[in-house]
Protein backbone atom coordinates (compact mmCIF):
# COMPACT_ATOMS: atom_id res chain seq x y z
CA UNK A 1 0.00 0.00 0.00
CA UNK A 2 1.92 3.02 -1.48
CA UNK A 3 1.76 6.65 -0.91
CA UNK A 4 1.99 8.60 -4.37
CA UNK A 5 2.26 12.63 -4.35
CA UNK A 6 2.23 14.38 -6.99
CA UNK A 7 2.00 18.31 -6.31
CA UNK A 8 2.45 20.53 -9.67
CA UNK A 9 1.96 23.89 -7.32
CA UNK A 10 1.58 24.46 -3.69
CA UNK A 11 0.94 27.66 -2.77
CA UNK A 12 -1.53 31.18 -2.53
CA UNK A 13 -2.47 33.23 -5.40
CA UNK A 14 0.79 35.91 -4.68
CA UNK A 15 3.39 33.14 -3.79
CA UNK A 16 3.99 29.56 -4.46
CA UNK A 17 5.68 27.76 -1.87
CA UNK A 18 6.07 23.73 -3.52
CA UNK A 19 6.59 23.25 -7.63
CA UNK A 20 6.77 19.80 -8.74
CA UNK A 21 6.81 17.92 -6.07
CA UNK A 22 6.62 14.14 -6.79
CA UNK A 23 6.98 11.65 -3.35
CA UNK A 24 6.50 8.65 -3.54
CA UNK A 25 6.21 6.54 -0.12
CA UNK A 26 6.31 2.27 0.48
CA UNK A 27 4.74 0.19 3.10
CA UNK A 28 7.10 0.64 6.26
CA UNK A 29 8.65 3.38 4.81
CA UNK A 30 9.49 6.79 6.51
CA UNK A 31 10.07 9.78 3.86
CA UNK A 32 11.52 12.65 5.41
CA UNK A 33 10.74 16.09 4.71
CA UNK A 34 13.17 19.03 5.38
CA UNK A 35 13.48 22.42 5.46
CA UNK A 36 13.11 25.89 6.65
CA UNK A 37 10.36 27.36 8.22
CA UNK A 38 7.95 28.77 5.42
CA UNK A 39 8.89 26.26 3.03
CA UNK A 40 5.78 24.52 2.92
CA UNK A 41 6.59 21.34 4.79
CA UNK A 42 2.95 21.23 7.15
CA UNK A 43 1.63 22.49 3.61
CA UNK A 44 2.45 19.75 2.09
CA UNK A 45 1.13 17.28 4.52
CA UNK A 46 -2.17 19.20 5.11
CA UNK A 47 -2.67 19.08 1.30
CA UNK A 48 -2.17 14.62 1.78
CA UNK A 49 -4.86 15.00 4.43
CA UNK A 50 -7.07 16.91 3.01
CA UNK A 51 -6.77 19.85 5.20
CA UNK A 52 -5.16 22.67 3.00
CA UNK A 53 -8.54 24.91 2.44
CA UNK A 54 -7.89 25.34 6.45
CA UNK A 55 -4.47 26.61 6.11
CA UNK A 56 -3.93 30.12 5.00
CA UNK A 57 -0.37 32.18 4.29
CA UNK A 58 -1.62 35.67 5.28
CA UNK A 59 -5.11 36.68 4.50
CA UNK A 60 -4.49 34.05 1.40
CA UNK A 61 -5.89 30.66 1.00
CA UNK A 62 -3.64 27.69 0.06
CA UNK A 63 -4.46 25.35 -2.80
CA UNK A 64 -2.25 23.26 -4.80
CA UNK A 65 -2.91 21.63 -8.00
CA UNK A 66 -1.80 17.84 -8.35
CA UNK A 67 -2.64 13.77 -7.25
CA UNK A 68 -2.88 11.97 -4.04
CA UNK A 69 -2.58 8.37 -4.76
CA UNK A 70 -3.01 5.73 -1.90
CA UNK A 71 -2.62 1.94 -2.74
CA UNK A 72 -3.59 3.37 -6.55
CA UNK A 73 -6.76 4.78 -5.42
CA UNK A 74 -6.99 8.29 -6.47
CA UNK A 75 -7.79 10.28 -2.94
CA UNK A 76 -7.18 14.01 -4.32
CA UNK A 77 -10.90 14.75 -4.22
CA UNK A 78 -11.89 13.23 -1.26
CA UNK A 79 -12.87 14.42 2.37
CA UNK A 80 -9.95 14.05 4.94
CA UNK A 81 -12.29 11.55 7.17
CA UNK A 82 -12.80 8.93 4.43
CA UNK A 83 -8.97 9.46 2.87
CA UNK A 84 -8.09 6.58 5.70
CA UNK A 85 -4.82 9.15 6.53
CA UNK A 86 -3.50 9.43 10.18
CA UNK A 87 -2.07 12.45 11.65
CA UNK A 88 0.32 12.83 14.51
CA UNK A 89 1.52 16.08 15.95
CA UNK A 90 3.52 18.50 18.06
CA UNK A 91 0.76 18.70 20.79
CA UNK A 92 -0.79 14.87 21.61
CA UNK A 93 -4.28 16.46 21.15
CA UNK A 94 -5.21 13.82 23.98
CA UNK A 95 -8.73 14.40 24.77
CA UNK A 96 -8.86 15.83 28.26
CA UNK A 97 -12.43 14.98 29.62
CA UNK A 98 -11.72 11.16 28.97
CA UNK A 99 -9.46 8.83 30.25
CA UNK A 100 -6.71 6.86 28.49
CA UNK A 101 -8.71 4.36 27.50
CA UNK A 102 -11.45 6.04 26.56
CA UNK A 103 -9.25 8.52 24.08
CA UNK A 104 -7.65 5.45 22.48
CA UNK A 105 -11.37 3.80 22.06
CA UNK A 106 -12.38 7.07 20.00
CA UNK A 107 -10.22 5.90 17.79
CA UNK A 108 -10.75 2.33 17.52
CA UNK A 109 -13.49 0.88 14.39
CA UNK A 110 -17.07 0.78 15.34
CA UNK A 111 -17.48 -3.00 16.08
CA UNK A 112 -18.83 -5.30 19.47
CA UNK A 113 -17.57 -3.48 22.74
CA UNK A 114 -15.46 -6.60 23.53
CA UNK A 115 -13.61 -6.57 21.08
CA UNK A 116 -12.66 -2.76 20.68
CA UNK A 117 -11.69 -2.79 24.56
CA UNK A 118 -9.37 -5.74 23.77
CA UNK A 119 -7.87 -3.91 21.00
CA UNK A 120 -7.31 -1.12 23.54
CA UNK A 121 -5.77 -2.91 26.21
CA UNK A 122 -3.50 -4.56 24.11
CA UNK A 123 -2.22 -0.85 22.86
CA UNK A 124 -1.60 0.30 26.32
CA UNK A 125 0.61 -3.11 26.10
CA UNK A 126 2.45 -2.12 23.51
CA UNK A 127 2.90 1.52 24.48
CA UNK A 128 4.16 0.13 27.97
CA UNK A 129 1.25 1.75 29.78
CA UNK A 130 -0.73 -1.20 31.06
CA UNK A 131 -2.94 -0.61 34.03
CA UNK A 132 -3.09 3.23 32.63
CA UNK A 133 -6.18 2.81 31.25
CA UNK A 134 -8.74 4.81 34.17
CA UNK A 135 -5.85 7.49 34.46
CA UNK A 136 -6.61 11.16 33.60
CA UNK A 137 -4.22 12.45 30.58
CA UNK A 138 -2.96 15.30 32.69
CA UNK A 139 -1.82 13.01 35.10
CA UNK A 140 0.77 11.37 32.49
CA UNK A 141 4.21 12.65 31.58
CA UNK A 142 5.20 13.70 28.23
CA UNK A 143 6.63 10.87 26.79
CA UNK A 144 3.59 8.88 27.67
CA UNK A 145 0.60 11.20 26.70
CA UNK A 146 3.23 10.82 23.13
CA UNK A 147 2.62 6.88 23.55
CA UNK A 148 -0.87 7.64 23.56
CA UNK A 149 -1.07 9.82 21.05
CA UNK A 150 0.73 7.28 18.54
CA UNK A 151 -1.29 4.41 19.39
CA UNK A 152 -4.78 6.11 19.42
CA UNK A 153 -3.43 7.20 15.45
CA UNK A 154 -2.82 3.90 14.79
CA UNK A 155 -5.79 2.56 16.49
CA UNK A 156 -7.42 4.34 13.84
CA UNK A 157 -6.31 1.65 11.18
CA UNK A 158 -4.72 4.04 9.00
CA UNK A 159 -3.50 3.02 5.41
CA UNK A 160 -0.72 6.24 5.74
CA UNK A 161 0.89 8.16 8.35
CA UNK A 162 1.45 11.90 8.70
CA UNK A 163 4.01 13.50 11.50
CA UNK A 164 4.09 16.70 11.78
CA UNK A 165 7.22 17.46 14.15
CA UNK A 166 5.89 15.11 16.71
CA UNK A 167 9.28 14.39 18.53
CA UNK A 168 9.83 18.64 19.03
CA UNK A 169 8.05 19.15 22.55
CA UNK A 170 10.08 16.55 24.02
CA UNK A 171 13.51 16.58 25.85
CA UNK A 172 16.55 14.67 24.47
CA UNK A 173 16.12 11.71 26.30
CA UNK A 174 12.85 10.61 25.78
CA UNK A 175 12.95 12.23 21.91
CA UNK A 176 15.39 9.19 21.34
CA UNK A 177 12.88 6.33 22.99
CA UNK A 178 9.90 7.69 21.57
CA UNK A 179 11.77 8.39 17.90
CA UNK A 180 12.32 4.19 17.96
CA UNK A 181 8.56 3.66 19.27
CA UNK A 182 6.90 5.48 16.33
CA UNK A 183 9.58 3.99 13.67
CA UNK A 184 8.88 0.35 14.70
CA UNK A 185 4.80 0.87 14.58
CA UNK A 186 5.61 2.07 11.57
CA UNK A 187 7.25 -1.03 10.10
CA UNK A 188 5.08 -3.54 11.97
CA UNK A 189 2.06 -1.68 10.88
CA UNK A 190 3.41 -1.98 7.14
CA UNK A 191 1.80 1.51 6.28
CA UNK A 192 3.67 4.27 4.28
CA UNK A 193 4.26 7.67 6.45
CA UNK A 194 5.76 11.21 6.03
CA UNK A 195 7.55 13.12 8.88
CA UNK A 196 8.29 16.54 8.87
CA UNK A 197 11.07 17.45 11.01
CA UNK A 198 14.08 20.55 11.05
CA UNK A 199 16.06 17.99 13.10
CA UNK A 200 18.50 15.86 10.80
CA UNK A 201 18.66 13.37 14.07
CA UNK A 202 14.88 12.75 13.71
CA UNK A 203 16.07 10.96 10.26
CA UNK A 204 14.32 7.77 9.71
CA UNK A 205 16.36 6.80 6.75
CA UNK A 206 18.89 9.26 4.95
CA UNK A 207 17.96 7.74 1.89
CA UNK A 208 14.04 8.14 1.96
CA UNK A 209 14.52 12.21 2.78
CA UNK A 210 13.67 15.31 0.81
CA UNK A 211 14.90 18.76 1.47
CA UNK A 212 12.37 21.21 0.23
CA UNK A 213 14.65 24.12 0.40
CA UNK A 214 16.54 22.55 -2.29
CA UNK A 215 13.46 20.71 -3.88
CA UNK A 216 12.78 23.41 -6.63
Amino acid sequence: MSLYVHIDRLGSAHRTLIRDLRLEVHPGQVLTLMGPSGCGKSSVLSAIAGTLASVAEGQSALSFDGRIELDGQDVTRLPTARRGIGLLFQDDLLFAHLTVADNLLFAVPPGPHPERRLAVEQALTEAGLSGFGDRDPSTLSGGQRARVAMMRALLAQPRALLLDEPFSRLDTALRAQFRAFVFDHIRTANIPAILVTHDHADIADPRYTVDLGHAG
